[in-house]
């Protein structure tokens, strides 16, 4: 698979070979339905990892103690969203069929789709997912279109099934999306904030979970640059909160989506996604 912009996130640098975690970017916003721009969160977050420590005084844990292998972004195709989503997947596969975890860094949320698809291929029913994101993403199509990043969720529900999906954060969405959920009971949804991740993860134990952040669950008043700004989100001190919870769990596959930097001219928005990603690879390891 042919890869690009190899700038490595801070001390990520180990070779695939030792590694057991795999960090790749997906710079792909194909269906993006507001801003665009997410296909430069990869890039962007790299070079601002190098203002990060490599130690989590949070999780007590240290990159430098670890083996990690940044491959760089996935070099996608341009205006064809089936074949950057079949790129994504192959990638992904690779990663599995080497007994290594996967981390993707986004990109729009279309691009979790295939990389659950792939991880899901190894675990299935015993899979988990965890969704942490303003929006509920249970669209059954946008505009007519099934693959998008409004309908991500919906997708993997699809193959996953009822009783394997937690939400968390939602506040924004179509009426029908929150009453499919609810009412219906496909996806546990905990509407505006997390409350209740504590008893979900109880719950999961040592299940194999995949976690995907969409970072617009973070208010926008402290992370504007996101194709989608939704106010009434959390804070970041709440986001170190779940991430704390999530380092108790058996992660084995995660990405972190919708960072559009050029949105946020301070930088501030870049500096909090690539915080949250090295909390969220300690939580892995």
């Amino acid at each position: 698979m042919e890869m690009f912009n190899k700038y490595c996130f801070i001390e990520c640098e180990s070779n695939y070979k030792e590694s057991n975690l795999v960090l790749f970017g997906a710079p792909f916003d194909g269906t993006c339905t507001f801003r665009p721009g997410s296909r430069f969160g990869p890039y962007k977050i790299r070079i601002d990892s190098y203002g990060l420590e490599t130690y989590s005084p949070y999780l007590d844990k240290d990159l430098l103690n670890y083996n990690v292998h940044d491959a760089g972004d996935l070099d996608l195709t341009f205006g064809n969203k089936l074949a950057a989503l079949e790129s994504i997947k192959l990638f992904t596969d690779s990663i599995i069929n080497d007994n290594k975890k996967p981390f993707m860094i986004g990109g729009e949320h279309l691009v979790t789709l295939p990389a659950v698809q792939s991880v899901y291929e190894k675990y299935r029913d015993d899979l988990v997912l965890l969704h942490f994101d303003a929006h509920t993403d249970l669209r059954k199509d946008y505009m007519g279109e099934n693959l998008s990043h409004s309908t991500v969720i919906r997708n993997i529900w699809e193959f996953m099934g009822d009783n394997t999906i937690y939400q968390f954060g939602i506040r924004s969405g179509l009426k029908e999306e929150f009453l499919w959920s609810e009412e219906e009971g496909h996806t546990f949804m905990n509407k505006f904030g997390y409350d209740k991740l504590k008893e979900v993860a109880s719950i999961i134990k040592d299940k194999p979970v995949y976690i995907t952040i969409d970072l617009d669950i973070l208010d926008p008043s402290i992370f504007p640059g996101t194709g989608t700004p939704e106010p009434g989100g959390i804070s970041f001190n709440d986001m170190l909160e779940i991430l704390k919870i999530l380092n108790t769990l058996n992660i084995v596959g995660a990405d972190v989506v919708e960072l559009a930097p050029d949105y946020d001219p301070t930088g501030v928005s870049t500096a909090v996604a690539s915080k949250v990603i090295r909390e969220l690879m300690l939580a892995m390891l």
